[in-house]
């Protein structure tokens, strides 16, 4: 039996747990603020039902194998806060989050025992332990001994997990989608929006800034992806909506750093210039606070 421990259950967490926990070799335990009944989730498959552990109080955490962290980034100290609990002296962490600094934001579990995530997983909470997912998912980490072994968890699911010997292009490619996701947000509009000449134009700018600063970083990205982000986004469901945009319009929190700060701040570095990142995350962010 593999012992799972789920931090947070959003959109992304409760999804991945409803999953794992569908076979049978699974334990699955779920560290939440909250409790939970059960976690339903509607699929392109069917609906998921699960019924997994579920944990309030980080001080009735017992080490498990797997610790999966899929809370947002700005939440990470709170998900640290369950690690001293879960944590044996094998077990693997496992960072789902957006950006490109996964291996920097839990400094208390070895590098070599944690394996950064992207996840492609258009998915959306509508209430506590209910999820819609949009479309099947898939996952990419490191090709190593780690990242293997988390792949095969997803074995017989439809979550194509999957190991790549490019994590960081892989990793500043996914950045590249979600940096010009920030349109959606400042619009409150979903991925339609894409399908406006104006803003068409404006997430390709954001995508362009994101290939400049990730090559300096040593990733490779191609000129022609900000027109694919830009295709890609308008063949997306007309009505799915990317995490920036959901927390913006239910006054939650927003990943403005992860997902586009993080460009401004590390183009700094090398020099590189971010001007559209800058100038849309700094009003978005004011509203928020505002709101």
């Amino acid at each position: 039996m593999i012992r799972i421990a789920v931090i947070g259950a959003g959109a992304i967490g409760g999804t991945l747990a409803a999953w794992l926990a569908q076979r049978d070799a699974h334990a699955i335990t779920l560290c939440v603020r909250s409790p939970l009944d059960e976690l339903v989730v509607e699929t392109p498959a069917g609906t998921i039902r699960a019924a997994p552990r579920v944990l309030t109080d980080p001080a009735r955490a017992e080490p498990v194998d797997w610790v999966l962290a899929a809370t947002k980034t700005y939440d990470c100290a709170a998900a640290a806060a369950w690690l001293p609990g879960l944590i044996g002296p094998e077990t693997r962490l496992a960072v789902i989050q957006n950006g490109v600094e996964h291996l920097s934001r839990f400094p208390q579990v070895p590098g070599a025992r944690t394996v950064p995530v992207i996840i492609d997983l258009p998915a959306e909470r509508t209430a506590p332990g209910r999820i819609v997912q949009r479309r099947e998912g898939s996952i990419l980490v490191p090709d190593s001994d780690a990242g293997a072994a988390f792949a095969a968890l997803f074995a017989g699911t439809i979550i194509d997990a999957q190991t790549t010997p490019d994590w960081l292009t892989a990793a500043w490619r996914k950045l590249a989608i979600n940096c010009s996701g920030i349109v959606s947000a400042i619009t409150r509009r979903p991925a339609e929006v894409a399908n406006d000449a104006g803003v068409a134009e404006v997430m390709r700018t954001l995508v362009r800034e994101c290939i400049a600063v990730g090559r300096a970083e040593g990733a490779t990205l191609p000129d022609s992806l900000a027109d694919k982000i830009v295709v890609w986004t308008t063949r997306a469901h007309p009505q799915s909506v990317n995490s920036l945009h959901a927390d913006f319009v239910a006054g939650r929190p927003m990943e403005l750093e992860a997902r586009n700060g993080v460009i401004v701040r590390l183009g700094a570095r090398h020099g590189i210039d971010a001007p559209m990142n800058r100038a849309l995350a700094a009003p978005l962010g004011a509203a928020a606070a505002a709101a």
